[in-house]
C-alpha cells in the first residue's frame, strides 16, 4: 500500500477502507498496511509497541 501523496496509485488494488479513526493512526504513527499472498490486508505495529512488528488483522470480517 502506498500513499497517493507518495507517489501511490489511486486504484481499488492499493486501497484499503479504514474507518476515520485508523486513518489518522497509520498517517500520524508507524504503522503499516501491506496486502498479503492471500490479497487481505494486513496491519504491522510500530516497533515501540511490538518489537518484531508482527502483522496483524482484522478478524471481524473473515470469510468462512
Amino acid at each position: 500500500m502506498r500513499h497517493w501523496a507518495d507517489g501511490g496509485a489511486t486504484t481499488l488494488g492499493n486501497a484499503v477502507l479504514l474507518c476515520g479513526h485508523h486513518h489518522r493512526v497509520l498517517h500520524q504513527g508507524d504503522w503499516v498496511v501491506r496486502i498479503a499472498s492471500d490479497g487481505q490486508p494486513e496491519f504491522l505495529p510500530p516497533a515501540w509497541l511490538d518489537q518484531l512488528r508482527a502483522p496483524r488483522r482484522n478478524l471481524y470480517h473473515r470469510r468462512c
